[in-house]
């Protein structure tokens, strides 16, 4: 049984009918199915998965594809990364949009990226059954929420929006205006800060920012309203943009913080020991907690974790970082709740290394549709194999590849997998 592979340049020249209607018109007749300009679909394909999967630079693959035989520039081979992808962005979005849809939990992560010759953020949003990107410019709070509402516009002021603004400790008076105003919904960014400007929000000069925390609000108020991330928990590594909603998060970064403290002495380097086994031992009976939850289990956990993290040792800096994680109680022990979720953001951690790899290569993008070619086209094919589906044989069905296996909506297999 020998397995083998064929690669070769193919050139074909169509010849096309053409008829002159009565009324002076051109009819052409059509090209094959896959066939968009000078380049065939397995071609495009070939391009796509080499330079997404396999991280080949442009270079390289120009290099490679001119050794098979196919003559071809540079250029044109970004144009083939980029150019008329509107299926692929679309369908990238709609992967969102059912994944928060669906979600009982999410994975968030960000890291940098280069786009334009500028430092930018690029942002990981994912669970086991679906992963996007976004890259923007900002890493704040705000922009976060933004990217939750999966490409709706609108800003609202509903129940959850109000409960936000509450929660960011918004003054009385400011919440009230907005609530009893009889504007609750606003079209895009232009009508909302209209909105604000009505109703004198924008003049206050005030701690917390009335404007940014109102539309925090808002945006958060569009999420749940869209049907978005419904009772669903957001996992983090406790950067400060990610908590919103239901917030839990990560033991490993938890514990990370105290791997990283550097003892001066062997009884401060013993009391770091002590406290990193005592912690990885909870860890693990929070694990065995999850699979079998019981209200003594959940019991016994919650006093053991007072104990741990209110145990002083004498080394200052290590109890000082003990006290700052029992603060974080209630998102360190979100699965005593919600034992269906998971104790750490190593799904994230995993999706988001293709983005560092593709900035080492590549450094960056030059332009916002090559941006955004590259966040959809890493997402869609992490989602692919979380949802075992071949990338190359999702690229063969979308680019109409003669004899190309069928490959369903990835927005229609993931709300099939969260209904499973």
């Amino acid at each position: 049984m020998v397995q083998d592979l064929i690669l070769r340049s193919h050139v074909v020249r169509y010849r096309r009918r053409r008829w002159l209607t009565a009324d002076g018109h051109m009819v052409v007749a059509p090209l094959p199915a896959g066939i968009a300009g000078h380049f065939g679909p397995e071609l495009r394909r070939f391009v796509l998965a080499q330079y997404h999967r396999g991280q080949v630079t442009v270079p390289r693959l120009v290099g490679l594809l001119r050794d098979i035989g196919v003559d071809i520039s540079e250029r044109q081979v970004v144009r083939l990364l980029s150019a008329s992808k509107e299926d692929f962005l679309a369908e990238a979005s709609d992967v969102l949009r059912a994944g928060l849809e669906t979600a009982r939990w999410i994975t968030v992560d960000d890291t940098g990226a280069r786009h334009r010759g500028r430092n930018r953020v690029c942002t990981q949003i994912g669970n086991h059954h679906f992963a996007w990107f976004a890259t923007t410019g900002s890493k704040s709070r705000l922009n976060f929420v933004g990217l939750l509402r999966a490409g709706h516009g609108d800003y609202v002021v509903n129940q959850a929006a109000l409960a936000y603004m509450r929660g960011r400790h918004l003054s009385g008076p400011v919440i009230a205006r907005l609530a009893e105003h009889e504007s609750k919904r606003f079209a895009d960014r232009a009508a909302w800060t209209a909105h604000l400007e009505g109703i004198g929000i924008t003049a206050l000069k005030v701690h917390p920012d009335p404007v940014r925390i109102a539309t925090e609000g808002a945006l958060w108020g569009s999420v749940t309203d869209h049907g978005l991330l419904a009772n669903a928990v957001i996992i983090s590594d406790d950067a400060g943009q990610f908590n919103v909603g239901r917030h839990a998060l990560c033991w490993v970064h938890a514990e990370r913080l105290i791997h990283k403290l550097v003892g001066f002495n062997y009884r401060q380097r013993q009391a770091i020991e002590r406290i990193r086994a005592r912690v990885w031992w909870f860890y693990a009976d929070l694990k065995t907690y999850c699979r079998d939850p019981t209200p003594a289990g959940r019991r016994a956990l919650d006093r053991r974790f007072d104990r741990i993290f209110s145990t002083r040792t004498g080394f200052v800096t290590l109890d000082r970082l003990l006290m700052r994680l029992r603060a974080n109680k209630g998102e360190l022990l979100m699965a005593l709740e919600r034992p269906d979720i998971p104790l750490h953001t190593n799904g994230s951690e995993n999706d988001i290394r293709c983005q560092v790899t593709r900035r080492k290569i590549s450094a960056g993008t030059r332009s916002d549709a090559g941006r955004d070619c590259r966040d959809a086209f890493l997402g869609l094919m992490k989602t692919c194999d979380k949802l075992d589906v071949g990338f190359w044989n999702y690229l063969g069905a979308r680019l109409n590849v003669p004899d190309a296996p069928c490959v369903p909506s990835l927005p229609e297999l993931i709300r099939r997998q969260a209904a499973a």
